[in-house]
């Protein structure tokens, strides 16, 4: 239980937002739903969100032990580049899923992350579970950083929002370039024409920027590396397919091939550590199926 007591700069403050700012470790919409279970008093009595702080008033705050996820976890092998007590960064392989979902109940990140992290996560948002802040389509490899306590999700989440974060892929990509660097600046939106997939040709979307720079340029094929500035789904796919040259391997923007997934990794990752407040930066060695085209 938190004992708190309410100081003259709070006087005026909604009780959800006085706790937010005396909590921050907790988001608000899990403070708001402690205030609704009854496990917030104010002088001794349970209050509603909405009650004004006044000067001198004793706030006790009841924080349940975090609940379990469902979902199982399983003793999948997992390549960490970083792990400390608020963060794992794991070099997330080809084919893995990285949230259970529809379908894909099982043999997932985060099957893999409860029983790696097995004791150590606070829970995020009141349930014993990874905090997932940013997810990679299931034929991407490459870098991918997790929370581990609620307030390392809050941190990492407003970083991935405000694009405060450094992302870095490498890709291969058909045809020759005929400019070795550039810019793609396009909406991305739902396709109007087939709703699994995501286009540039739509009349609402939202805006997405890739810079993009050729690495290597042979006759039928480019190694590139594309810095991220926004996060749209399929983001990467989409700009190289609208500029002409999509993923080898990708048979939803471009065409099938040998390759049994897109060539995407995210090759690195950048972020201001959530409790050291320091900039940190993760590489993911390039997988074997890279190999062919360095």
């Amino acid at each position: 239980m938190k004992l708190l007591s309410v100081s003259q700069a709070s006087t005026g403050h909604r009780l959800d937002q006085y706790l937010h700012e005396a909590i921050p470790e907790h988001s608000r919409s899990f403070l708001q739903r402690l205030i609704a279970e009854k496990r917030v008093t104010v002088n001794g009595r349970p209050a509603k969100a909405s009650h004004k702080m006044q000067v001198g008033e004793e706030v006790a705050v009841t924080i349940p032990p975090p609940k379990p996820l469902e979902n199982l976890p399983e003793a999948i092998p997992l390549e960490v580049l970083f792990e400390d007590a608020d963060i794992i960064v794991v070099n997330k392989p080809p084919g893995l899923v990285v949230h259970p979902a529809a379908g894909n109940k099982e043999h997932t990140l985060v099957n893999a992350l409860l029983h790696h992290c097995r004791g150590q996560l606070a829970g995020i948002g009141g349930v014993e579970r990874p905090g997932i802040v940013h997810r990679l389509d299931k034929g991407t490899s490459g870098c991918i950083v997790v929370a581990k306590t609620d307030a390392a999700h809050k941190s990492l989440v407003e970083q991935f929002k405000g694009r405060g974060v450094k992302k870095i892929y490498r890709a291969v990509c058909r045809g020759k370039f005929a400019k070795p660097t550039g810019r793609i600046e396009t909406l991305i939106g739902r396709s109007e024409h087939d709703r699994k997939k995501m286009s540039t040709r739509v009349t609402r979307g939202r805006p997405a920027v890739t810079d993009y720079r050729v690495l290597k340029q042979h006759a039928d094929w480019a190694l590139v590396e594309l810095t991220l500035h926004t996060g749209r789904t399929h983001q990467i796919r989409v700009h190289m397919t609208h500029l002409g040259h999509p993923l080898i391997g990708d048979a939803v923007y471009g065409k099938k091939s040998e390759v049994a997934r897109p060539l995407l990794h995210a090759y690195k990752l950048g972020f201001t550590h959530p409790v050291t407040g320091k900039f940190v930066e993760f590489t993911a060695p390039i997988p074997a199926d890279f190999k062919p085209y360095e």
